[in-house]
């Protein structure tokens, strides 16, 4: 398998185990698929995005230490709204990879 293909994961490939690949509700939505489409139930198939491939695009976009800067020095009774305007930053900040 390519690196590239690391990046996606199909709903039908997916279990509730694949939480820390590819996040909860994604899990989720694989395995209502895996579960509910041999019943009849009609379930578009679609896919997720891994963490893998949010690591690599962080990465290739110089984003880490931004994120750092950004989230670092918060603490668990901070109003949601500084978070936010700093990760909107670091979202319009970062150079995105060619490939």
């Amino acid at each position: 398998m390519s690196t590239q293909a690391n990046y996606i994961r199909w709903f039908n490939e997916l279990t509730i185990d694949d939480v820390p690949l590819v996040g909860g509700k994604n899990a989720s939505l694989g395995e209502m698929y895996r579960e509910l489409t041999p019943q009849g139930i009609q379930i578009p198939n679609g896919f997720a995005v891994t963490a893998e491939a949010y690591r690599y695009l962080l990465e290739q976009a110089g984003a880490w230490q931004l994120l750092h800067q950004a989230l670092d020095d918060l603490n668990q009774k901070m109003s949601l709204t500084l978070p936010d305007v700093r990760l909107k930053h670091v979202k319009l900040s970062m150079r995105h990879p060619s490939r």
